[in-house]
């Protein structure tokens, strides 16, 4: 890593990442850029060591906040407000750059037009990953490698207007591998919202005219085996929170639930029977698929649940507290 100034910035929020994290400081250092680059931890209240072994490296700088001072909007704004790069890119604390080329790739992609707000890269699964979570990431991010690369609203301005589905595929945009232009954020900061404020962030520049990149030899490996209930949970929140913050309603009706859980059973027993997957991998697959669904379907209700239940079927209990209960 070369000294400062800095024409990128690399800003990690962290709250007991565990050892893991070792990895992923070591592969941001190594990053092979032609130009400078920074990189800061803001750290809220880990108890793990991760402190004391940023503290170790030199090169890094970190930031210390107090856990309820934490905000996935707020903080990252912090982050960008504590660095000086044109160029800020975004990890997660489990997001592993997968070659030293990473950095250099995502801020090629919002350099190579001036109306580029940010960039986002692609995740690849993380080693012993099942073939499952492979095959869903994969297929995830071949929607992005097969579309236009650069998009904007005005792509396609009619679409834009009339599908749902092309507006929800221009605000993909994830933090867990991104890079933003500081000129744009300092007209359009982050949200200060407790979730999605990454999807937030990109519809709103996508709004006011902005276009949106991406990076598909960017590349993080990032992946989570979730069980059933953790699947349901986050489907729940997912979905609840789409509904409140873009009017979307996932597998709203039990006929298109059905659809869906069908859909879903058909892939994973195929897959499995052309892969080799075992029975119970399988039927763990199947029960995953259908967890999904039904915390979509239970999401896309939230604003019909009482307040203690949507919390009882919420990962995330702060995020329902802070959406407002509007109705679809």
């Amino acid at each position: 890593m070369k000294a400062s100034p800095a024409r990128a910035s690399i800003v990690i929020p962290t709250r007991d990442p565990g050892p893991g994290f070792r990895q992923v400081l070591d592969r941001v250092l190594e990053q092979d850029c032609p130009w400078p680059y920074e990189i800061l931890v803001i750290d809220s209240g880990s108890r793990d060591g991760t402190v004391e072994f940023v503290k170790t490296r030199s090169g890094v700088r970190l930031q210390q906040i107090a856990p309820q001072e934490f905000g996935h909007g707020r903080t990252r704004n912090l982050g960008v407000s504590l660095t000086d790069g044109e160029f800020v890119a975004f990890l997660t604390h489990d997001a592993v750059p997968a070659d030293g080329t990473w950095l250099a790739r995502l801020v090629a992609a919002v350099d190579q037009a001036p109306d580029i707000a940010g960039a986002f890269g692609r995740h690849v699964a993380s080693p012993g990953a099942s073939p499952f979570t492979v095959r869903d990431l994969e297929a995830h991010f071949a929607r992005f490698r097969e579309g236009p690369a650069v998009v904007s609203r005005d792509t396609d301005p009619v679409r834009y207007e009339s599908d749902p589905g092309w507006r929800q595929f221009l605000h993909f945009y994830s933090d867990n591998n991104s890079c933003l232009r500081r000129s744009v954020w300092e007209k359009i900061p982050y949200p200060d919202v407790e979730f999605a404020e990454d999807q937030i962030w990109a519809h709103r520049v996508i709004e006011a005219g902005y276009a949106k990149a991406y990076a598909d030899d960017a590349v993080v490996r990032h992946s989570h085996d979730y069980g059933p209930l953790e699947r349901f949970q986050r489907a729940f929140d997912e979905s609840n929170a789409f509904r409140v913050l873009f009017g979307y309603s996932l597998c709203g009706t039990p006929s298109k639930a059905a659809r869906a859980i069908g859909w879903h059973v058909r892939r994973d027993i195929g897959f499995a029977r052309k892969n080799g997957i075992g029975l119970a991998a399988t039927c763990g697959q199947v029960a995953r698929g259908i967890a999904q669904v039904g915390g979509q379907m239970a999401g896309s209700h939230g604003h019909r649940l009482p307040g203690a239940l949507r919390l009882r079927l919420s990962r995330d209990k702060r995020l329902q507290r802070s959406l407002p209960v509007a109705s679809a």
